[in-house]
């Protein structure tokens, strides 16, 4: 048991001796180590202070060399600019010294100049002296002063003068004139040859061939129906004498005669009349009419060359085929100014596209005086406006008969151009003009109260027929508007003989302005 216990103590003893070698061998290992480490550490921190102070040295060289290269570049920038100033100095005092030179040049000229104009005023004074004693001589001899000869001289010569002027303007103006005559005439001349014009004699009538006299007893039906449906839808008057196969249509408005002769012809073509028919012919007839206005302003602007036009605008010259002025037919005269204008523009430089468009917008007024009020000038103003023509053609339009004052060339060139139209040999009748216009004022003052539907203007102005809407005027009221039609009239109208008032409702009453 000993023996195992001193074993035990042996091998206690044995470990504890061996740790603490183990822990004293480890300890100055671990020593040696850190020895080696902090050897290690402050030989790199050696190094670094080293390569620091190196670092810092050489920037330190490399700075104090770029401040001596600054240095030496500024002293030379500085010694280059003192040699510029030097120079500029030497310049300024060459300068000054010239101009010290100069100045006592000038003041040596002006000392000389100062003497000159003292002896030029001695001079002068005693030339002065002369003239007066001279002056006061002739004074003395010609018994007048100096203010009264200059006055007379002045006078004399003022008259001279004024009629050398008067003679010199009078040979301009008579110069002036015949060489503007002379251009004047060519022009109008070339114009008037280049523009061939048909002459032109518009009626009141037309007149419609029918196959046998039989047929005239059909127009006028029983009791006269068809003939008075027929006057009643077209507003013309139709007039069946003993003429033989022939019926006359008598009314100012062509468009109205046109629509009444196509009708009668397709009525006697066809062989059936009676009221129903006669409606359905006469609106047919309207059409073609229509269709004629459209074929008749297409073919104008095609003649004319005017192209870009509204449409509204070319049915409004269209409907100037049926309109006449003077017994002159409005679109053939609107044509004829249009090509006359652009001759005219031509010669005198002006644009002769906007003379053409502007000769043949001119009556476009006159396409509906018969449907508005107002002249056709200021009726063609509003048109133009309104379809947005240009503003030198709007006041050509205004100016072409002197209702405003013409400011353009073009606005001479137009009013030109009309008046070679209208006055050419054969192109108008003054009594057609006046015998159109008085019917159509007839229409008008029949057509100015309530209740009245439609007027036509019949028998040469000899009668007005009034359509009456039944719903307004009864009758009662037919007799009183009757009357009061003629009085109007009476009161309004200038009218060789009579006219029949004729107011048409159910039944017809009449009455007569005398």
């Amino acid at each position: 048991m000993v023996p195992v216990v001193i074993v035990v103590i042996i091998a206690v003893a044995a470990l504890a001796v061996g740790l603490g070698i183990g822990f004293f061998i480890r300890r100055m290992t671990a020593e040696k180590k850190l020895g080696s480490a902090e050897a290690q550490a402050r030989h790199i921190l050696e190094d670094a202070i080293k390569n620091a102070e190196s670092a810092k040295k050489e920037s330190v060289i490399a700075a104090k060399e770029e401040i001596f290269q600054l240095k030496r570049e500024a002293d030379f920038d500085i010694k280059e600019r003192r040699k510029e100033v030097s120079r500029q100095e030497r310049r300024l005092q060459q300068k000054e010294e010239t101009l010290d030179a100069k100045i006592e040049g000038l003041e040596r000229k002006e000392q000389v100049l100062s003497e000159k104009h003292a002896e030029q005023d001695r001079l002068k004074a005693e030339v002065e002296a002369v003239l007066s004693r001279q002056l006061g001589m002739i004074e003395k001899i010609a018994g007048m002063t100096a203010d009264e000869a200059k006055a007379e001289l002045v006078s004399r010569l003022d008259e001279e003068m004024q009629h050398e002027t008067a003679m010199k303007i009078s040979e301009y103006e008579e110069k002036f004139r015949d060489e503007a005559d002379a251009k004047a005439r060519d022009i109008l001349s070339l114009a008037i040859q280049r523009c061939a014009a048909d002459h032109v004699s518009e009626i009141s009538i037309s007149t419609v061939q029918i196959p046998s006299d039989e047929m005239k007893g059909r127009i006028i039906g029983r009791e006269g129906r068809n003939i008075r449906t027929i006057e009643t839808l077209t507003g013309v008057d139709l007039i069946i004498d003993d003429t033989p196969d022939v019926i006359t249509v008598s009314g100012f408005d062509p468009v109205r005669r046109e629509i009444a002769r196509i009708a009668l012809e397709k009525l006697v073509s066809d062989g059936r009349i009676h009221p129903a028919r006669i409606e359905e012919m006469v609106e047919k007839a309207r059409r073609d009419v229509d269709n004629t206005i459209k074929q008749a302003g297409d073919r104008a602007i095609f003649e004319t060359g005017v192209h870009g036009l509204h449409p509204e605008l070319i049915k409004l010259l269209g409907r100037m085929k049926f309109r006449t002025s003077f017994g002159q037919n409005a679109l053939r005269h609107s044509i004829e100014v249009s090509m006359l204008a652009g001759v005219l523009a031509d010669e005198l430089g002006v644009d002769v596209t906007m003379a053409k468009r502007a000769g043949l917008l001119h009556d476009i007024g006159k396409a509906v005086t018969a449907e508005a009020e107002g002249s056709h000038i200021q009726l063609g103003v509003e048109i133009a406006t309104k379809y947005r023509e240009h503003k030198d053609i709007i006041h050509a339009i205004e100016a072409h008969h002197g209702d405003v004052e013409a400011k353009s060339a073009l606005d001479f060139i137009i009013q030109a151009a009309d008046a070679i139209s209208a006055a050419r040999p054969g192109a108008r009748r003054e009594d057609v003009e006046n015998y159109i216009k008085r019917l159509q004022k007839l229409e008008e003052v029949a057509g100015d109260f309530e209740g009245v539907e439609k007027t036509f203007a019949i028998q040469a102005g000899r009668e007005v027929r009034i359509m009456v809407k039944p719903e307004l005027v009864d009758d009662d009221k037919m007799k009183i508007l009757a009357r009061d039609i003629a009085k109007k009239i009476e009161g309004e109208l200038d009218y060789p003989g009579q006219i029949k008032v004729s107011v048409i409702r159910e039944s017809r009453t009449v009455d007569y302005a005398k």
